[in-house]
This record gives C-alpha cells, structure tokens and sequence, in this order.
C-alpha cells in the first residue's frame, strides 16, 4: 500500500481561442501532472498549472518538475498515502517554498489515498456540503458586440450566469467602458467582475472603481500589485464594491495578514499558490474568521486539476463570489477519459473515487514535452 514512485510531466495544451490576462495571452497552457504509484499498481494522479512561464508567478512548470525530482520526492518514496499530513510535514521541515511544487505531490497522494479506499477525496476533507458550485466565464474576446453575443448564448444555455473580464491590458477608460457596455446588456441576468492582475497603480484604480462601482459591477480582482497591501487597504476602505486579493494572497501567512490589516475583503483561493489542499482549506478557514468573502480562483486547469479543486471547495461553506473553475471548457482536448460535468449555471462536483476523473494516459503521453516519462 506504500508508495513506490512518483513521475512527473509537464504538458502543454492548446486552447480553443486566446485567453488574454494583463501580463500574458494563453493560446497554450502548460500544466504540471504528477502520478504518484503504489506497491499493487494503484495511482494517483494530479495537476498543477501556470501561466506564462515567470510572467504571472515565482513557479515555472519546470522548477516544479525539477524540485519534486531532486528535493520532495525522497520524502515521498514508501510512505502510506494516507499519512499525507505528516508526508507533507516532513517535507516543510526540509524543503523551503515551493508552494505549487509541494501542492502538486499532495494531491496526487490524496488521489492515492481516496482510490486505495474507493471513496471521492473529499471523504478525506470532512466529505461535501455542495453537489455543484456557482462558475464564471471570463469574456475575452476583446470585441463588445461579441463578448455580449456569447454571454447571452451562455446565459441562455444555463452555463454562466457570472462573467469576468479581464481589464489589466490596454487604455484602462477604455476597457471601462467596454465593461460597462456589456453590464448594461445583460442587466440583472448575470453578474459581472473584473480583474485587473494587478495591472493599475493606485491613481488608476481611484480613477476607474468608482465608475465601475456606479456601474454595478460586483466585485474588483486585484486591481494593484500583490505586495501592496497598504494600497489594496485604502481601496477596501474606500469603496463598497468588494476588492478582491489574488495575487497578493498566496501563502496562510500573507492570507493572515491582509485580513488582519484588511487589504482587501474577499479572497481568492487557489490550491497551486497556497501549497495544497490543506493549505487551502487552513486559507478558506483564516479569511472566514475574518468575515472575509470567499472566490474559487483558477490558474486555468484540465478536467484533472478542476476536479481536484472543485471535490476540495464542496467541502467549504458558500463562497460569496462562487467559483472560476472553466478550465476544461477552454481546452480543445481532455487527459480524462471522463469529463467534469457544467450543467444549471454549476459545475458539477465528481463522486467516483480519488478526484472522480480517469487519466486517459496516451493523451498524457501525447501532450507530455518529454515523451515516455510516464512508462
């Protein structure tokens, strides 16, 4: 039942158009597998992804890669899956950062740990409140008329009810507007947010949100830099339309300190940069004792990595803002041989063991830069 080995791949996956955030456009997104075996041939699997190579984060896909080989890997071999807290301890103890590094590991242990009992991992988190949960759409075709077009399609599809555009690129009066053109054509059908990655400085953003705010617009993502917290504060301070920490909220620490100082009032909750599962939930905890607002954030994963994180919130109470967990939607292609399930303005949680997704491993293989890596 110990676990015999671990392998790990980078992949990369092509899009079904352009996904365009202020510091990078994905026609190709990288993502990180891990598969994790043990002594019967059980598996495990998950997924990590980043954007951009170092344009959005400190992890590059292969300093992921790299560091699990060398540094975590050794303190993987012949431990029991289900022991994944003190697994994860150990590791803390020797292996400094590496927060989507060390996430990837834990959830392919997890998967391991739930298929070796034939239960869903969310069994292992305290087991689900939610059979599905609320999922936004980011709009980003860059053209008004269409933007509104394909959510009207979608609104009347029953997939999205919640858009986000993404505004940190270009004149920020002008993507404003754009903006506030497609809030008046959906009107009270849909909600609408946007997210700046941290494109604006502070005379920007004093600029900008209260037009956004007068707008309707429901809430702002991280309109300034992450490391200034200082400024996300006078901005949370200032307006009523909620301000949204993303980039500035990575580890329980960092996440410690802006509710303490308030640098924001909602949260934006991703497993890669606060270093797992359980870093998550330890996160969601933090921000909930302050009165913080929850938000599912993505870093645009496949059907592994949505499943993955989708099975940890359904264990979280109601997140203010729902969730952002369209990922398989924008790939052309699937690892799974399964897919997750959209369906009433939800996406819909799996109930099969482990993340309840089964890795079709030629496609694996197809998409992997190093072929055979995973034999």
């Amino acid at each position: 039942m110990n676990i015999q080995s671990v392998h790990v791949a980078i992949l990369d996956l092509p899009t079904i158009r352009p996904h365009q955030l202020a510091m990078h456009t994905i026609t190709e997104q990288a993502v990180v597998v891990a598969r994790v075996r043990d002594e019967e041939g059980r598996e495990g699997w998950s997924e990590i992804a980043t954007i951009g190579g170092a344009s959005y984060g400190e992890s590059t896909p292969e300093a992921i890669k790299a560091n699990i080989d060398t540094y975590l890997t050794p303190h993987v071999i012949g431990q029991d899956p289900i022991r994944f807290g003190k697994i994860m301890h150990d590791i803390s103890v020797h292996v400094r950062g590496n927060l989507h590094a060390k996430a990837l590991v834990e959830s392919a242990i997890v998967d391991l740990a739930a298929r070796q009992r034939n239960i869903p991992a969310y069994e292992l988190f305290g087991g689900k409140i939610h059979d599905g949960l609320p999922v936004a759409w980011t709009l980003a075709s860059g053209d008004t008329g269409k933007d509104i077009e394909e959510a009207k399609e979608f609104l009347r599809q029953k997939r999205h009810n919640i858009f986000k555009l993404k505004i940190g690129k270009g004149d920020p009066m002008k993507n404003v507007g754009h903006v506030l053109e497609i809030q008046k054509a959906v009107g009270d059908q849909a909600r609408l947010t946007v997210d700046v990655n941290q494109a604006w400085d502070e005379d920007t953003a004093n600029q900008c949100i209260p037009i956004l705010q007068d707008g309707g617009i429901s809430m702002i993502e991280q309109p300034l830099p992450g490391w200034n917290h200082e400024g996300m504060a006078r901005l949370a301070d200032r307006y009523r339309v909620p301000i949204l920490a993303d980039e500035g909220a990575t580890s329980i620490q960092e996440i410690f300190h802006i509710a303490k100082h308030r640098a924001g009032n909602s949260i934006a909750l991703k497993v890669g940069k606060t270093g797992g599962l359980t870093a998550v939930k330890q996160a969601a905890g933090i921000a909930e004792a302050a009165g913080l607002g929850l938000y599912g954030g993505t870093m645009i994963e496949s059907d592994l990595g949505t499943a993955m994180t989708v099975q940890l919130y359904s264990t979280m109470p109601p997140m203010k803002f729902g969730t952002e967990l369209f990922g398989p939607l924008l790939f052309k292609d699937s690892i799974t041989t399964n897919r997750v399930e959209f369906r009433d303005f939800n996406v819909i949680v799996p109930d099969g063991p482990g993340f309840g997704v089964d890795i079709d491993q030629e496609k694996v293989e197809h998409y992997s830069r190093e072929k055979g890596v995973l034999a």
